[in-house]
């Protein structure tokens, strides 16, 4: 955002995580499971997926539409497909958050979520003075693009957010006419072609 032309409270918004906010997840699935089952109307509240969403538009007093997404391990591809999509039919750019973090035991048994993982682009349908990268997406078939570096491969592999890596290494080594396939479904992945 501070590299880009735009207001953050004026941007339509998408935000996506696999699984939202384990540690009140946690409580509250302990608190059901106790003798006093009082859930606080605060907790529930904080419980719901699209809390993160409410808050950013409450803290920043932002008032155009935002849209709370999950897909499991599919989650950064989904959020981004749909931060594409919405850019280009509103015509309009569209501020993409995708995180994740770590459940605490027993859910983490579960669901093991390595790190707590981050990022967001500003996804729109027609390059500013500030455009890093040029991206086509369309779904299909792939094998799913890898990292090289033994670490960031882990935390690809152990953090659906961080599925996103592969594209920030292509962006951040300004990489032309490369094509990039994205963990999206088993039998369906987003495939991306960077541009000139």
């Amino acid at each position: 955002l501070n590299d880009s032309p735009y207001d953050a409270s004026q941007l339509l918004s998408v935000f996506s995580s696999s699984g939202g906010d384990g540690d009140n997840c946690h409580i509250i699935c302990e608190t059901l499971a106790s003798s006093d089952r009082l859930i606080s109307p605060t907790r529930f509240t904080n419980s719901v997926h699209n809390a993160p969403s409410g808050y950013w538009g409450i803290a920043l007093k932002a008032r155009p539409a935002s849209t709370s997404l999950c897909a499991f391990d599919g989650s950064f591809s989904s959020g981004l497909l749909e931060a594409a999509t919405q850019a280009i039919s509103a015509k309009a750019p569209v501020l993409l958050i995708a995180y994740d973090t770590p459940y605490p035991e027993p859910l983490r048994a579960m669901r093991p979520i390595a790190h707590s993982m981050g990022v967001a682009l500003v996804v729109s349908p027609r390059p500013t003075g500030t455009t890093v990268a040029s991206i086509q997406i369309s779904l299909g078939k792939g094998q799913p693009s890898t990292m090289q570096d033994p670490e960031l491969e882990a935390l690809r592999t152990n953090v659906p957010a961080a599925r996103c890596l592969p594209l920030l290494q292509a962006i951040a080594c300004g990489q032309k006419n490369v094509a990039l396939v994205l963990d999206l479904f088993d039998n369906q992945q987003l495939l991306l072609r960077m541009g000139n």
